[in-house]
């Protein structure tokens, strides 16, 4: 059973940066496509950035481009989300997700992926 942990959160000033880490254990991240999502309170859970598992192709939800930086290590069993230019509409429970299979493509749909971390807090704020 794969097991994903997600840390890094917490409370940062508008602008700054944070970096979330999402580990796995009970199997390599080589063959999954990863994906992060993000539920504020009082609204729907969204697809913030995803990467494949196939030649590393990544997408981002576009209220996060330029800003938000996908990136796995596979000798580390994680993958990482780099956020920068943080904005308070940036506070969320962050997850990650995964689905094992060779895609070179990813996606923002909940349902195709089937392990979940349990979410790290991110606050944005002064």
């Amino acid at each position: 059973q794969l097991q994903l942990v997600e840390s890094g959160g917490g409370l940062v000033q508008p602008g700054g940066s944070l970096r979330l880490s999402c580990a796995a254990s009970g199997f390599t991240l080589d063959y999954y496509a990863i994906g992060w999502f993000r539920q504020a309170p009082g609204k729907e859970r969204e697809g913030v950035s995803c990467i494949s598992s196939s030649q590393g192709n990544t997408a981002s939800a576009d209220s996060v481009k330029g800003r938000f930086t996908i990136s796995r290590d596979n000798t580390k069993n994680t993958v990482y989300l780099q956020m920068n230019s943080l904005k308070p509409e940036d506070t969320a429970v962050y997850y990650c997700a995964a689905r094992l299979g060779l895609f070179r493509g990813c996606g923002f749909r909940e349902d195709f992926y089937n392990s979940w971390g349990q979410g790290t807090q991110v606050t944005v704020s002064s």
